[in-house]
């Protein structure tokens, strides 16, 4: 039986690093008028983090877990395809099944009211896979926090870390579309409160059913999403401010930041 105290401490941690999501909407929210090229960076870069991290780090995870669970590599890298392409296919069917509502009190013309509207999309979707993709990842720093502090903090950290640019990746759409400050950093904010509810739940439910291969097929999908989202939502959306280059600017500022903050904690 852990103490209140060390149960305190995992989830003061993973209130940390999910909350960090809050200081990332609070950058893309300060600039009173975003232009373009501001617009183009803050969706590269975003785009970077979650094409870098599905990469190089969740994947990676993944397919430790399944080979575990498995016993075998070769066994555990086609389970991790089939549930990476799976979960590319479940936020593909989500993305057509979204009703395309038009509201004829909107006072903008049709190709702004599409441009807000992709936007919101975006910026809702980007807040539902980052909440999908912080859930595990909170339930880990919890379970780390309560094994060995040493190693939950650095994780907690680097989690943190890359929660930052995730903040923005909902922020910066959510602002553009609904021109509120406040909508924008709640759900960013929101999405980062994936984590100590992923504690929670995972603490008080999921303990006694998680394993390796459970843990393994759920990173997988969530690199899935990611990628997808990154890929027709986030980049799509920095190309159309015309802002090619800045937008490819902030598609590789957004690996290195990731890959750094990844190479800070080995």
């Amino acid at each position: 039986m852990y103490s209140l105290s060390t149960l305190a401490m995992a989830f003061g941690l993973t209130l940390f690093a999910g909350l960090s999501t809050s200081i990332g909407a609070g950058i893309a929210v300060s600039k009173r008028n975003p232009g373009p090229a501001f617009m183009a960076a803050a969706l590269g870069l975003s785009a970077g983090v979650m094409l870098y991290v599905s990469f190089m780090e969740i994947l990676p995870t993944g397919l430790d877990q399944l080979t575990e669970a498995y016993g075998s590599e070769k066994t555990g890298t086609w389970a991790l395809v089939l549930a990476f392409f799976a979960g590319i296919a479940v936020i593909a069917i989500i993305d057509r099944l979204v009703p395309e509502e038009i509201n004829p009190h909107e006072p903008a013309t049709t190709e702004e009211a599409a441009r807000r509207k992709r936007l919101i999309k975006t910026g809702v979707f980007t807040a539902c896979a980052l909440a999908f993709h912080n859930f595990p990842e909170g339930f880990a720093t919890f379970l780390a926090g309560l094994e060995d502090p040493r190693i939950a903090i650095p994780v907690a950290v680097a989690i943190a870390i890359h929660n930052i640019p995730e903040g923005i990746a909902v922020a910066v759409p959510l602002r553009e579309a609904t021109s509120s400050r406040a909508k924008a950093f709640w759900w960013a904010t929101i999405s980062g409160l994936a984590e100590p509810v992923g504690a929670v739940v995972g603490f008080l439910l999921l303990l006694p059913l998680m394993g390796p291969a459970t843990m393994g097929f759920s990173f997988a999908a969530i690199a899935g999403i990611m990628v997808f989202i990154s890929l027709d939502e986030l980049l799509p959306t920095a190309e159309e401010t015309g802002e090619h280059h800045y937008a490819i600017y902030g598609l590789i500022a957004g690996m290195a930041i990731m890959a750094l903050s990844l190479l800070m904690f080995l």
